[in-house]
Order: structure tokens, then sequence, then C-alpha cells
């Protein structure tokens, strides 16, 4: 995935695929919720003045089960505008699949920047014991193994939604979704607030006024992304951006704001529909 930090809605798009290929889970406890969400994105601030403007979608699907696994399929369309005719697009597809424990998963994603050609990473990891097997097939074959405590993007909203339920606000976890050029692994902090009752009045999108939502209650939550690896060579660190949501305990999330440092941008949901679900036998 390309990868460019500050004006690039290159680091825009990885945030907004974390959230989406996870964004459909519940903890293993619950039903998971398979449906279709269109999130209409626009520029919050910018603190360093190198953003005019931006605005985007990202249209996220979910659907599978305990017994088959779970398919995320993810696209953000974005622009960003630094002034002076310098406008930034941005074309990200995922496409990827986990099973319902956590011990496999499969990706393909492409990036597409001002229309040149598209970055694309296409792999696999199979959890084995206390590491998991890396096999990637693009940007270039290669096989390593990762510390089996790293989980995959399904495994941390599931991880995130039980912290919640327990009371809990702070939970710390290593991520692996793929992206980059498939070998990066991120380390992330979350926040979870006090849960917020069904029954809260809340400024109203299509979530909030959907059936399967009305009796639901969810959280605010905060994840911060730090690099690994530079972690591991300068200890404390400023994260690479931020995620902040109210993640439901369905696993849909609303209100996304998405933090660069550089600026700050938001995600509406501007449609949501359930989709059926085949229940295991």
């Amino acid at each position: 995935m390309v990868h460019l930090f500050r004006t690039s809605l290159g680091v825009m798009a990885l945030a907004a695929a974390s959230v989406g290929l996870g964004g459909g889970v519940q903890a293993a406890n619950g039903p998971f919720l398979a449906h279709q969400a269109l999130y209409d994105l626009s520029l919050v601030k910018s603190r360093s003045n190198s953003v005019n403007s931006a605005r985007g979608r990202i249209l996220y699907n979910f659907a599978g089960s305990a017994c088959e696994g779970y398919t995320s399929e993810f696209r953000q369309v974005s622009e960003l505008d630094s002034g002076e005719g310098k406008v930034t697009l941005s074309d990200l597809r995922s496409n990827s699949w986990e099973d319902a424990a956590g011990k496999s998963y499969r990706f393909k994603i492409e990036t597409r920047m001002n229309e040149t050609d598209a970055g694309r990473v296409d792999g696999s990891a199979e959890r084995d014991g206390d590491h998991i097997n890396v096999k990637l097939k693009l940007p270039a074959p290669k096989t390593f193994t990762l510390d089996g405590k790293i989980v995959f993007p399904t495994e941390q909203i599931q991880r995130i939604i039980a912290a919640a339920k327990d009371g809990k606000s702070l939970l710390e976890l290593s991520v692996y979704d793929g992206s980059d050029d498939g070998q990066k692994v991120y380390n992330t902090l979350t926040v979870i607030g006090q849960p917020i009752p069904a029954d809260r009045a809340t400024a109203s999108d299509p979530s909030t006024s959907d059936e399967h939502m009305k009796s639901l209650k969810r959280w605010p939550v905060t994840v911060s992304y730090f690099d690994r690896d530079a972690q591991k060579k300068d200890g404390e660190q400023t994260p690479v951006y931020a995620m902040a949501f109210e993640l439901y305990e369905n696993g849909v999330s609303r209100q996304l704001v998405l933090d660069y440092n550089d600026f700050v941008i938001s995600g509406a949901m501007g449609k949501f529909d359930v989709k059926d679900s085949k229940p295991c036998n």
C-alpha cells in the first residue's frame, strides 16, 4: 500500500481500512450483523494549514458467520486539496476473509494514487501455536513469521467489544492487517469510554434509526496506531494516526473521526442496510 504521511490520503485509506476490515464484528458470544454501510468523508480541521479541503466516501460490506468465517469488502475514494491546484486522489479497494477463531486471515488490497498504477498486496496468514506464518504473493513473493500474540482485524474488534463489556477502559494490542507492503505490524492503544445507553438521544443517522440497532448500546472508542518497528527503536512516540468512533455491541461503527496529526477527517454515515445472513446449522 502507498504509505505517505502528513498530506497524503494513503494514510487516510489505511486507517479507514482498519475500521472497514473489522467493522462488522462483535464479541464471540453474540450475533454478528451482516450489513452494508456508506460513510461520507469531510475535513474537520487542518492543524498545519497544509490541507484546504477533503472529501470522499467509504463503502463497506460485511457478511459471514461463525461457521464459514467473515468476509469484508471495502472501498474508499478520497480527494485531498492542499491548495495551489495540488489535489491528491486516492482509491483503495480491499477484500479480506478471517475465520471466527482468528486463526486464518486472507487479504487483497489495491491502492491507486492520482490514477497511477495500482500498488497491490495479496497474501495470507495462518496462526500456528506461538507464531503466525505469513505468505505473500504480492508485491513480491515472501514468507515470514510473526509473534503469535499479534491479532488480525476481526479479532481486534472482538477484543475491543469484549473489553468494553467487561468495563475496561484501556486495551493494548499488536495488529496485523496486511497493509503497506504486507509486512507492517502496528501497536495499538484503545481507550474505551462509558457505555451509551440505547435510549440516549443522539444526532440521528441511518444506524440510529434502524430497527436492528435501536435497542443496542454502544461505546465511544479511540484507537491510536503506532509504528511497531519505530517504537522498538525510539521508545515513546506519537501515533501515526488515531481513529475515534462509536462502536455498537454488534460491531457497527458510526461517527468516524480519523486524526492524521496534521489534519482530521470525519466520516458521517450516509447509508446503512442490514443484509440477510445464514445461521450456522
